[in-house]
């Protein structure tokens, strides 16, 4: 959706006051008429999908969420995937960082900030061998695949669910035990029966051999 914003001070977004300045709620490709990510004041929070007032660990686990849903290894030859992890990454970048995070809510956030930036350490857990910077480019966003480390999948799933997979794990091993179990009561049931039939069979042949004897006697 765009927004057409009229601004009464242009000191932090860097445009003239009164004028009006085209918003992308979608916070897609930025062209140089545009404001930057870092100079909307919700931009990143909304981006991740959290309040301005989540904690550390909110941000670092909506960012792990939507990082899994866009990845570009999820998502080959996506672009849309592509400049949403894009962007998904620099919102980490900035609110992962509690100085960085400071600046961007106080409204001193810097280009320079952003592009030099850290990355925080969870990234890491997500990918291998992943530059210590994010670097954007204004006039195109979007990243390919290719330019993207390879996500860990199975690290996240085990610091994200580990719990719940464990708990599955040992329903499934009880499942298994009780389905065994029934087997071998089966079993037992049914080699039961055949040895009452075959003492059965036995008692019947010798009550008949006594009958037999008895009336040639």
């Amino acid at each position: 959706m765009e927004v057409c914003a009229v601004f009464r001070a242009g000191r932090r977004y860097g445009v003239s006051p009164g004028r009006c300045v085209n918003v992308w709620r979608s916070y897609r490709t930025l062209s140089t008429e545009e404001i930057p990510l870092y100079r909307m004041k919700s931009a990143y929070y909304d981006i991740l999908q959290v309040s301005p007032s989540a904690t550390q660990a909110q941000i670092k686990t909506a960012y792990y969420k939507q990082s899994f849903i866009y990845h570009p290894d999820k998502n080959a030859g996506s672009e849309h995937a592509a400049s949403r992890f894009s962007q998904i990454s620099e919102a980490y970048s900035v609110l992962g960082n509690k100085t960085l995070r400071k600046k961007y809510d106080g409204g001193f956030l810097s280009e320079a900030d952003v592009r030099g930036s850290s990355r925080p350490a969870a990234t890491k857990d997500m990918t291998s061998g992943s530059s210590s910077h994010v670097q954007r480019n204004r006039r195109s966003p979007e990243v390919t695949a290719q330019s993207q480390t390879v996500f860990d999948f199975d690290t996240f799933y085990r610091e994200h669910y580990g719990e719940q997979l464990q708990r599955q794990k040992h329903i499934r091993a009880r499942l298994q035990e009780i389905k065994r179990q029934k087997e071998e009561a089966f079993q037992d049931r049914k080699l039961g029966l055949a040895s009452e039939i075959a003492v059965g069979v036995m008692l019947a042949v010798a009550a008949a051999i006594l009958f037999g004897m008895k009336s040639k006697g």
